[in-house]
C-alpha cells in the first residue's frame, strides 16, 4: 500500500503508461469532493439539544457533556457509533434511542444541506482530470437530486460522464456498503477503462472497490481516519482528491512500482 500524495515527478504521463483515454476515476461525493464535517456537528448540536429540551420538559434533568468540533470528528473519523457518541455526551437510555432518531431525521434538512461546501482543491482537481480526457464518473450514497444541485450550484456537473447516486435520502448517512456496491456495478458496466480506480473515503468505498475488481484509492479528507481505514485494505491512501490527481497525472511508471 503506498501513500501517493507523497509520490510526484515531472512528467506529466499518466499511470501504467495506458493513455488518459482508457482511464476511468469513480469518485464518491461526500469526502471526497464535499465537506460534510460542519452539516454533522451542527446536526450533533442541535439533536442534543433537542433531546435535552423534549426530556426536561418530561421531568427529567439531563447532564450534557456537549462534545467539541474537534472530538466529535475524531470519533467519526474512528467510526464510533452515534449511540456511543450519546452516551459521551451524558445521555442515557431512551434519551439515546431519541437523541439518533432525531438526528436521522433532520441530517438531510435543507437548512443543514447548506452547511456542505466543497473540499479545498477539488475544482482544481477535477478540472485536471478532465483537461486530460480521463473519465469522471460519480459513485454515491447521496441522494441523486441533491448531488445534482451542488454541482449545478459550482458548476461541476458537466465535468462527469455519469451520475450514479441513491433514491434515498437516509442512505448516505448510514453508509451501506451494499447499495455503495450495487451502484458501483451499475457504474463500472457502463463506464469502465482499461484502468479503473474507486476513489472514496469510508469502508462503503473500499468495499465496494474490492467487490468490483477496481484499484481503492482511500482519502484521509473525510469521515474516516486513516488508521480505520487501513483496516479495509486500499490499494493506496492520499490526502485528498486533489493529491491523488497529481500523483495519476504526474507519474510516468506504472503505479505497481509507485514506492
Amino acid at each position: 500500500m503506498t501513500n501517493l500524495s507523497k509520490l510526484s515527478t515531472s512528467d506529466q504521463k499518466p499511470f501504467s503508461g495506458v493513455s488518459s483515454e482508457q482511464i476511468t476515476v469513480f469518485c464518491d461525493f461526500d469526502g471526497p469532493i464535499v465537506d460534510v464535517c460542519d452539516r454533522y456537528y451542527a446536526t450533533y448540536e442541535l439533536a442534543l439539544a433537542k433531546t435535552k429540551e423534549f426530556y426536561q420538559i418530561h421531568g427529567q434533568k439531563i447532564m450534557l457533556q456537549l462534545l467539541t468540533k474537534e472530538q466529535f470528528w475524531q470519533m467519526k473519523q474512528d467510526r464510533v457509533s452515534d449511540l456511543e457518541i450519546a452516551m459521551r455526551s451524558g445521555l442515557q437510555q431512551e434519551q439515546i434511542e431519541y437523541f439518533i432518531n432525531y438526528v436521522r431525521s433532520i441530517v438531510n434538512l435543507p437548512e443543514l444541506l447548506d452547511l456542505d461546501k466543497i473540499q479545498s482543491g477539488v475544482n482544481w482537481a477535477l478540472a485536471l482530470l478532465h483537461s486530460q480526457n480521463i473519465r469522471l464518473v460519480l459513485v454515491t450514497l447521496r441522494e441523486n437530486q441533491q448531488v445534482k444541485h451542488i454541482l449545478n450550484n459550482y458548476g461541476l456537473k458537466r465535468l462527469f460522464a455519469g451520475i450514479y447516486g441513491s433514491q434515498d435520502i437516509n442512505v448516505a448517512y448510514v453508509n451501506n456498503a451494499q447499495v455503495k456496491t450495487e451502484l458501483l456495478k451499475q457504474a463500472y458496466s457502463e463506464h469502465r477503462g482499461q484502468i479503473n480506480y474507486m476513489v472514496g473515503d469510508t469502508e462503503a468505498d473500499l468495499i465496494a472497490a474490492h467487490k468490483v475488481d477496481v484499484e481503492a484509492i482511500a482519502l484521509t479528507c473525510g469521515i474516516r481516519s486513516a488508521k480505520y481505514l487501513k483496516q479495509y485494505n486500499p490499494d493506496y491512501i492520499c490526502n485528498d482528491l486533489l493529491s491523488f490527481t497529481h500523483c495519476l497525472l504526474k507519474i510516468n511508471s506504472q503505479i505497481h512500482n509507485c514506492n
